[in-house]
């Protein structure tokens, strides 16, 4: 096998020096691929060059691969392959081509200067993009686990609703990740609320410990296409020889890397309540519904208030300028009744993040965040102080209030 470096030479030499390539592939396996790959290319790119998809042709089939210097992405896709040899491809409109053929065989041709794509009675003729210039994929980290993929899509999209989108703050759009052994802790927060997810998974070493911040909307769109099957391979290193932190994620004919988040991230654990005065429980989809319909009369990120009592909740929202909105709805409350105002968006997200049929709410003060975690059969009890503990959960959600006028 080609060191990276040598690998990288390979490609200016056979784009340089040969003048054609030819393989036949099945539609769906090279569009699937295709995809795949173009997915995590950049839009708008400083370098064109970053925006193309290697397709490298051997007798063992196709490898596609994708690299824009931050993530990479490499594929394999079994072909009948004529002439081997290298071509790069404008990936999201080679992918967009390829997805819009008839289901027959597809055959691409590289004369040197253009690329010829047919299928059935579709013929296409495409530039050829040069690849002098076209960077060395990272190796791939060392395997330090595995975990079931639809598990860790579950994991991963819990937290990332909760990742900061501003770039002016890049400790923010990251996934904490923290691993002690056969255990993993999630964390993602943007300042306004903090989703915290705790999962088993199998480790490579039971000695094992690392802390990584890893891009959330890349973490999270490369788990959104896992398939169900075999455990997904999760890789990392301290520093390659680039002097580049990644983590790598593969399945069986799929493997990417990200490049790490080089911040700190906020200090979480103190931010969670260990003891609540009032709790709630309420039927999530029910309650979803209800804040969707109050919403209605919101502006912008105006607040929806959430009035607590026992055996009922009352929603609420608006104005006289806009309209007014109240929905009840039946719930266990324990605690001093409480009015308590949050971000719709930021609450149906928290919601949607919990798997189960009921929803837990742990309050402390009105003017401080709330908790949301899912329920179970081992609630707490009020303690001799009247409070309630926080239990021990998979997932936590924290919410910041939003502030009541008056």
């Amino acid at each position: 096998m080609a060191t990276p470096t040598t690998e990288g030479n390979q490609v200016a030499e056979d784009q340089a020096g040969q003048q054609s390539v030819s393989f036949t592939v099945a539609k769906d396996d090279f569009s699937s691929a295709l995809s795949w790959v173009a997915r995590s290319l950049p839009s708008r790119a400083s370098q064109p060059i970053l925006r193309g998809v290697l397709i490298e042709a051997t007798d063992e089939g196709l490898q596609l691969s994708g690299f824009d210097r931050e993530v990479s992405t490499k594929v394999r896709v079994s072909a009948d392959v004529a002439e081997p040899g290298r071509v790069l491809v404008a990936g999201r409109l080679a992918a967009n081509i390829i997805s819009a053929l008839p289901d027959k065989p597809v055959r691409l041709d590289y004369d040197g200067t253009k690329v010829l794509v047919n299928c059935g009675n579709s013929h296409f003729e495409l530039p050829a993009m040069t690849i002098d210039d076209y960077p060395v994929l990272p190796d791939f980290p060392p395997v330090a686990g595995t975990l079931d993929p639809d598990l860790f899509a579950e994991v991963v999209g819990q937290v990332a609703v909760a990742a900061g989108r501003d770039d002016t703050l890049p400790m923010l759009t990251g996934i904490r990740v923290e691993i002690d052994g056969e255990h993993l802790v999630l964390a993602a927060t943007d300042r306004f609320r903090l989703a915290v997810r705790t999962v088993d998974w199998a480790p490579a070493r039971a000695d094992l410990t690392a802390e990584l911040l890893i891009p959330a909307k890349t973490l999270a769109d490369t788990t959104k296409t896992l398939e169900s099957g075999d455990p997904v391979e999760i890789a990392l290193n301290t520093e390659d020889s680039a002097g580049r932190h990644l983590l790598g994620i593969a399945t069986n004919d799929r493997r990417s890397t990200t490049r790490l988040i080089d911040a700190d991230f906020p200090k979480f654990r103190p931010l969670l309540p260990k003891s609540n005065n009032a709790l709630a429980t309420v039927e999530i989809a029910p309650l979803l519904d209800a804040i969707r319909r109050v919403a209605l009369v919101t502006e912008g990120n105006s607040q929806i208030r959430m009035s607590f009592d026992e055996g009922m909740l009352t929603l609420s929202a608006g104005g006289s300028d806009i309209g007014v909105a109240e929905e009840q709805l039946p719930c266990a409350f324990a605690g001093e009744p409480l009015v308590i105002a949050f971000n719709p968006g930021y609450l149906k997200d928290g919601l949607g993040a919990i798997h189960t049929d009921r929803v837990v709410f742990g309050f402390t003060q009105p003017s401080r965040p709330a908790i949301m975690f899912p329920e179970s059969d081992d609630l707490p009890e009020a303690g001799p102080d009247g409070t309630f503990p926080t239990p021990e959960t998979p997932f936590i959600y924290l919410l910041m209030p939003v502030r009541l006028p008056g």
